[in-house]
């Protein structure tokens, strides 16, 4: 039996996966074909309802890949609708305040409690008896709190939101961080590499796992793993299909004597 991701992280393996757009069934048998840990299934970003969610969840989890799922928004309620729908982890996007970490981890590692009990537990004024402690470690044994970096304002607060119980990764949001920082996709700015490269040295030290997706460039995976990178999070279904059908297109109509249009080379990404 395969190791979980929380298994993995917890004995300081790396855990690779990509972003899934596509909500066809027969998809994910090529998918699971590619070596994967897990699929990250974004409805920050992608038009998605409830039951797709649930259909793709339940899909990949039968093919032994752990679905992580963002959500739109740091809410809760949303979060513990994702897990409901299978989900293995919660990602809660442009986190920049302790509160909203410990919202995250209630979603996720108190799950069913909900109300003022849990906001109890979760601010230190009530300790659980043994036999509920137990009974929702076992419930959520496995669930996985991640939480999306993406601003200036969470680069001077990360100490604090490191510190939070429960926090188990982050994940770098280079575009919307760049963006925030004043560097729109500069990606090889020596500040902007140099604060990706502080947050990944704190969160390892703290004993953190760190992501950062990017939507192409294996190297700048390989690159940000040597800094201590240990959630892989490469590209998409959509941008590698479209980046090989691009090379594809261009060697076939080069060979004939044609050229590549402006269309033809249109990028995608999210």
């Amino acid at each position: 039996m395969t190791d979980s991701l929380s298994q993995k992280l917890q004995n300081g393996k790396n855990i690779y996966g990509t972003c899934i757009l596509s909500t066809s069934p027969i998809w994910s048998k090529a998918v699971g074909a590619s070596g994967l840990d897990f699929v990250f299934i974004d409805t920050e970003h992608i038009p998605m309802d409830r039951a797709e969610l649930t259909f793709l969840c339940q899909v990949y989890n039968a093919q032994k890949i752990s679905p992580i799922v963002r959500i739109p928004s740091p809410d809760p309620y949303t979060a513990c609708m994702v897990k409901d729908a299978g989900a293995v982890a919660v990602l809660a996007p442009y986190i920049e305040s302790v509160e909203q970490i410990k919202q995250m981890v209630g979603a996720t590692k108190y799950r069913p409690l909900k109300g003022e009990r849990l906001q109890n537990v979760l601010n230190g004024k009530e300790l659980l008896k043994l036999e509920l402690k137990t009974y929702l470690e076992n419930f959520n044994k496995g669930s996985l709190c991640l939480v999306n970096i993406e601003s200036t304002a969470a680069v001077e607060n990360l100490d604090a939101l490191l510190d939070v119980p429960g926090l188990d990764g982050i994940v770098i949001g280079p575009h919307d961080l760049s963006v925030n920082m004043g560097l729109p996709e500069q990606y090889d700015r020596p500040d902007f590499e140099k604060t990706v490269g502080g947050i990944i040295r704190k969160a390892r030290t703290k004993g953190v796992a760190v992501g950062i997706h990017f939507p192409a460039d294996a190297e700048r995976q390989i690159q940000w793993m040597k800094e201590g990178v240990n959630i892989i999070l490469h590209s998409s279904d959509m941008f590698l299909f479209s980046q090989k059908l691009k090379e594809d297109m261009s060697l076939i109509k080069n060979a004939v004597g044609e050229k590549m249009t402006q269309g033809d080379s249109s990028d995608l990404a999210i």
